[in-house]
């Protein structure tokens, strides 16, 4: 396995076994709610052309790191408090998108989410924990706990990109968004019949054992 020491953990978590009997009965649960359903494009991005998730993490995140800012200027307690508030309050809707765009995900990306999930859980404990501080008047314990939860939701973070990026979860999931779906930089316009053509094979191959969602991308197959 070739890379930084980070890239190699990064790829050594798509092995990471535990919990998975647990993850496939949530994910089967999940699907059989969504499967079919108006939610379930709306969760997952049909009518944006790509997913949700991603833009709402935006959210709760900057939102800390204002808080943080915040906590470092100085004077402005109120302000700060306020912050990690509605960061708190945009983790449902971020959490729900997260777990619908999970629910279609092969056994190496699932448990790649399964960690990234885990991270942010962490993280909002220790912003809660934060917040409550923070209502009670000991601002001081606030930010510091805000400082700990920064951790866990950074590592959270990189599992994230990992996931994205790196598997290419959700690309091409609305292929008919882009006739550029599916192409990589180093493509021209000549080689995207191929990789059409390289895509729809994979499909096929995949989606017998893995309980691919139809038109899902490249989530939905094995790597």
């Amino acid at each position: 396995m070739s890379g930084s020491p980070i890239v190699r953990a990064l790829r050594a978590t798509e092995s990471v076994r535990v919990g998975d009997d647990v993850g496939a009965a949530v994910q089967r649960g999940l699907r059989r709610v969504l499967t079919g359903s108006r939610l379930d494009g709306a969760l997952r991005g049909s009518w944006l052309g790509h997913p949700v998730h991603p833009l709402l993490v935006t959210v709760p995140i900057g939102a800390w790191v204002s808080a943080a800012l915040l906590d470092a200027a100085g004077g402005q307690e109120e302000a700060a408090r306020r912050v990690v508030g509605a960061g708190m309050l945009s983790l449902l809707p971020t959490a729900v998108t997260g777990l619908a765009d999970w629910s279609g995900l092969d056994d190496r990306r699932r448990r790649v989410g399964m960690l990234h999930a885990a991270g942010n859980v962490v993280s909002a404990a220790f912003l809660g924990a934060s917040y409550v501080a923070r209502r009670q008047g000991r601002h001081r314990t606030g930010a510091l706990l805000s400082l700990v939860g920064a951790l866990p939701l950074g590592v959270a973070g990189a599992l994230g990109g990992h996931l994205s990026y790196a598997q290419g979860a959700g690309v091409g999931r609305w292929a008919e968004a882009s006739p550029d779906a599916g192409r990589t930089e180093r493509e021209g316009p000549a080689d995207l019949a191929d990789t059409a053509a390289t895509t729809d094979t994979a499909d096929a191959a995949g989606s017998a054992d893995t309980g691919a969602i139809p038109g899902a991308g490249p989530e939905a197959n094995p790597t």
